[in-house]
Order: structure tokens, then C-alpha cells, then sequence
């Protein structure tokens, strides 16, 4: 069993925006849910720049998700 790790989305798309990157951050908003999983868009998150380790303490939800 693993346990997944979301981080919000509302986060991801202020740092975009405070990059000037509007255009991806109005990408995110429209195609990913409101909890993104760190996991299964690793790799989307590294393109965009996106540190998930530096992220302020407010961009993790209350819980994690556990699957198996």
C-alpha cells in the first residue's frame, strides 16, 4: 500500500501566476482537480518549474489518500 501526496491547486496556479505565466496557470486551472496528485503529474510539475518539497506549508491539504 502507498500513499499518495495531493498538493492544492490553488497554489500551483499563484506561483505560476506570480511568474508571469498566466497562459499555463489558466491551463491548470481548467484541466486539473482542486488536489493534484504529486505523483501522477511529477513530471508536469517539474516542467512548469514547480518544487513541490518548497511549497509553503498551506499547500498541502489536512490528509493524504491512502491506495493500494
Amino acid at each position: 500500500m502507498t500513499t499518495a501526496t495531493y498538493v492544492r491547486k490553488t497554489v500551483v496556479v499563484a506561483t505560476l501566476r506570480s511568474r508571469d505565466l498566466h497562459g499555463r496557470a489558466d491551463w491548470i486551472e481548467k484541466e486539473l482537480p482542486a488536489l493534484i496528485d504529486t505523483a501522477r503529474n511529477a513530471s508536469l510539475l517539474r516542467t512548469l518549474g514547480i518544487n513541490v518539497d518548497a511549497l509553503a506549508p498551506d499547500a498541502w491539504p489536512d490528509h493524504t489518500v491512502e491506495s493500494r
